[in-house]
């Protein structure tokens, strides 16, 4: 779940995930737009589930599904065969080429391919850029009108009536740089990545198996630790964090020191936990 100030874009939706939101107090309401990486369960085995509640809780706003197109198919059979109609309008986005899908006044959110055994895809959320914040003492001393604020904010020059011209930046403060995230599912290592994802702020990378597996990694089309760590350090991102850990490992311990040694800004992606971009 990657949370803002206004909204919560769920990412994925496997077998559980109403439970966890409900023991995490994340609020439905606050979803409007659902990312589906690819058809294997784990992935989305939850989302029919939390679409019937949400229409049992008599959601009003429009809901938007970014998913491959097979899934459309299967959420109306599922629906029809328990003649069951939602009570919101359901807009459907099948994922079909590597583009931007989402964009409005906040965010801007653009999917790209992963190698794994089924179609695939990881997606990189953008923040909008804030407008430039008025220095409301200096802009006094210069008796800009209230009028060309909103082209100040838009990063624009003052001219005076004289003709004398007012930098920017001598009247205004200029906004945060915008936060990135990339998921990038599940895949084998794939150096084209980079490129996608490259100087995100925070990225998640799969490391299915620890290092000395991989020929079971690329045979199952998953990675490894050191590979995740080589994809993060390739890509010059500021943080890594590593998830999708096989079943038969008990202890992560050896996860996070295999990726630390490589790239020492990695953490474990933890049920429950809260990561800061």
């Amino acid at each position: 779940m990657l949370q803002t100030q206004e909204d919560s874009y769920l990412i994925d939706c496997g077998e559980g995930t109403q439970m966890q939101m409900a023991k995490y107090k994340i609020r439905r309401s606050h979803i409007n737009h659902i990312f589906i990486s690819h058809l294997h369960g784990d992935h989305y085995f939850g989302l029919i589930g939390l679409l019937t509640s949400m229409s049992l809780l008599n959601r009003t706003q429009d809901l938007h599904l970014h998913a491959p197109p097979l899934l459309e198919k299967i959420i109306h059979l599922q629906l029809d065969a328990a003649n069951t109609q939602l009570c919101y309008k359901l807009l459907f986005h099948p994922l079909a080429d590597e583009k931007v899908i989402l964009s409005d006044n906040k965010i801007e959110v653009r999917c790209f391919k992963t190698q794994h055994r089924i179609d695939c895809w990881g997606f990189l959320f953008k923040q909008k850029r804030n407008p430039r914040k008025i220095d409301a003492e200096r802009i006094k001393s210069f008796e800009i009108p209230a009028s060309f604020y909103e082209k100040l904010q838009k990063g624009e020059d003052y001219v005076t009536r004289k003709g004398t011209i007012i930098p920017n930046d001598e009247v205004t403060i200029a906004a945060p740089l915008p936060k990135t995230y990339g998921y990038c599912a599940d895949t084998i290592y794939d150096e084209n990545l980079v490129g996608k994802i490259y100087g995100v702020d925070l990225l998640y990378h799969e490391a299915t198996y620890l290092k000395g597996n991989e020929t079971k990694a690329a045979a199952r089309f998953h990675s490894t630790t050191v590979q995740a760590a080589a994809i993060a350090e390739k890509a010059a991102v500021k943080k890594l964090l590593i998830g999708h850990f096989s079943a038969k490992y008990e202890s992560l311990e050896d996860f996070l020191a295999e990726t630390t040694a490589v790239f020492p800004n990695a953490e474990l992606a933890i049920q429950g936990v809260c990561y800061n971009i």
